[in-house]
């Protein structure tokens, strides 16, 4: 849940696999428990996400050919964001650098609107 703006290439394209993967996931109602405790995702909002992941990839002149199929998504799960740019921070030299001009902000919204 790190602002799409602020992600490398790779990053960004990673996150675009991610909101498909996860929908697949919960569409044969595998459990994806773990990864709400581990503050990884916000299922409510995926969708959200996916199309702020895809309004910066078509900035940077990526394709994208595949919308997110919508289904009824529950209201669970609570990114640590700051936990996520410390994280890209540390791996990530692209993302780094990105991010440097933030100091510790990098979300460009509010996951509770919906």
């Amino acid at each position: 849940m790190v602002d799409p703006r602020f992600l490398c290439n790779k990053h960004l394209l990673g996150s675009h696999v991610e909101c498909h993967m996860l929908v697949g996931t919960l569409r044969v109602g595998k459990s994806v428990r773990g990864y709400v405790h581990k503050g990884l995702i916000e299922i409510r909002s995926l969708v959200k996400w996916h199309d702020l992941v895809v309004e910066e990839m078509i900035k940077r002149n990526m394709k994208h050919c595949t919308p997110l199929e919508v289904m009824y998504l529950p209201d669970y799960g609570k990114v640590d964001s700051m936990k996520s740019i410390r994280e890209l921070r540390k791996r990530c030299p692209e993302c780094r650098q990105k991010l440097g001009v933030l100091g510790n902000k990098g979300r460009n919204y509010d996951s509770k609107q919906k």
